[in-house]
């Protein structure tokens, strides 16, 4: 991190400074090393001897968590000559930060946000991995209602937007899919003059004095397990992914990078990671979120890679979808029957709308229930989709199935 002088800690809460600057911020005692400041973040308080003794520089108990790791962003962030990224959309926000990770990575000295660390905690977090050598900082900006992008973005000051869809998403939050586009255009509000917004094809921008690239729907070729898109391979081959990487590709040029011909992409977890399952099978764990449109997108996936191997799709909760809800969880439904989807088990309470699409299942209340019901549902050979929003846990399901036996 580029160093900050423990005096800007002054006015944000409690303070115990063992050196007159510190070279890192950690919110999780686990991960300090030596110069290292310490944000007792919720019961964070209860690990600071902990920090200590890892060589934690200083320490801070702050009287508003969020407003503490927001200034020190801030200042981390006006000390930086970075280009800075700031990524949003209803859906495939981590995959496209990802993406977009792996193609700077050969030209550029940049860094990129951890998994989903695209709120309040993680953002701030993100800009103290800043240094001064850093060339690209690529972040991921969260959206639970009106104001949470301005607000980060306010933080961040990125020059370069990007929306990567609009889609039914947090409606409970923001009422309607023009609340969606009202919350995600924060972010092309934020940008500076002459600074750039990545956005599709059909995303409504009204202002003239920022550089606008609009993404089309983009096509692929997938051959040999990779995907082929503007002569850039990559090391995927679900169609889902091919408008992230699209719009991924879109950045880099306006970034003025060079194209790599190949690109190793590390996703975050739980997105689409696939296992053999015993018995010639597949899982493809993609527990960590789910919208209507990711959901169907994944249905399709499961179809195309299970081939000839009976389908199956382990489907939770999509939260956050207000009043909407038990449509959307119909159909769904319906698209895994129209998918040819040949068993689903439904986990939680909205997902008994699944089971109105035709596709015969099971419903299961919970993860704990769920888990003893896959004996009965899934066979050896199968391919299996394990898809839910977070708060499910179904990721616990997938960790399940690798341990059941071919018989």
């Amino acid at each position: 991190m580029i160093p900050l002088e423990t005096n800007v800690l002054d006015g944000l809460g409690q303070v115990d400074a063992r050196a007159d600057r510190f070279t890192g911020v950690q919110v999780d005692s686990r991960r300090i090393v030596g110069g290292d400041l310490f944000v007792a973040v919720g019961d964070g308080a209860g690990f600071l001897d902990d920090a200590i003794r890892r060589g934690a520089t200083a320490t801070l108990v702050p009287d508003d968590a969020f407003r503490a790791l927001a200034h020190i962003g801030r200042r981390v962030r006006e000390r930086s000559s970075a280009r800075i990224v700031g990524i949003t959309g209803s859906m495939g926000k981590t995959s496209t930060k990802d993406i977009l990770a792996a193609l700077c990575a050969p030209s550029v000295r940049s860094i990129a946000a951890e998994a989903s660390y695209n709120n309040e905690i993680g953002v701030p977090l993100t800009l103290c991995r800043l240094e001064q050598d850093t060339e690209v900082c690529i972040l991921e900006l969260a959206m639970r209602g009106f104001g949470q992008i301005a607000a980060l973005a306010e933080v961040a000051r990125p020059q370069v937007g990007v929306i990567t869809n609009v889609g039914p998403v947090h409606l409970e939050l923001v009422d309607s899919m023009a609340g969606v586009l009202r919350a995600k255009g924060e972010l092309v509000d934020a940008l500076p003059a002459g600074g750039t917004a990545v956005v599709p094809h059909d995303f409504p921008v009204t202002r003239k004095d920022i550089e606008v690239v609009r993404v089309n729907e983009s096509g692929g070729e997938v051959a040999d397990g990779r995907t082929t898109i503007g002569a850039v391979s990559f090391n995927f081959t679900a169609r889902h992914q091919i408008q992230n990487a699209a719009t991924a590709l879109a950045v880099l040029d306006a970034l003025g990078l060079p194209r790599p011909a190949s690109v190793e992409v590390d996703f975050s977890r739980w997105r689409g990671e696939e296992e053999e399952l015993p018995g010639g099978g597949l899982v493809i764990n993609d527990s960590y979120n789910a919208n209507p449109v990711s959901m169907r997108a994944a249905l399709a996936y499961l179809v195309e890679r299970a081939g000839e191997r009976r389908r199956v799709a382990i489907l939770g909760d999509m939260a956050e979808l207000g009043r909407t809800a038990p449509a959307y969880h119909r159909e769904v439904g319906e698209a895994a029957a129209e998918l040819g989807v040949d068993e689903l088990l439904a986990v939680g309470e909205l997902a008994r709308g699944y089971l109105d699409g035709g596709v015969p299942g099971r419903w299961a209340a919970n993860v704990h229930e769920a888990a003893l019901e896959l004996d009965e549902v899934v066979r050896p050979g199968d391919a299996v989709l394990v898809k839910a929003s977070r708060a499910m846990g179904l990721e616990a399901i997938a960790q399940t199935l690798m341990q059941i036996p071919t018989t």
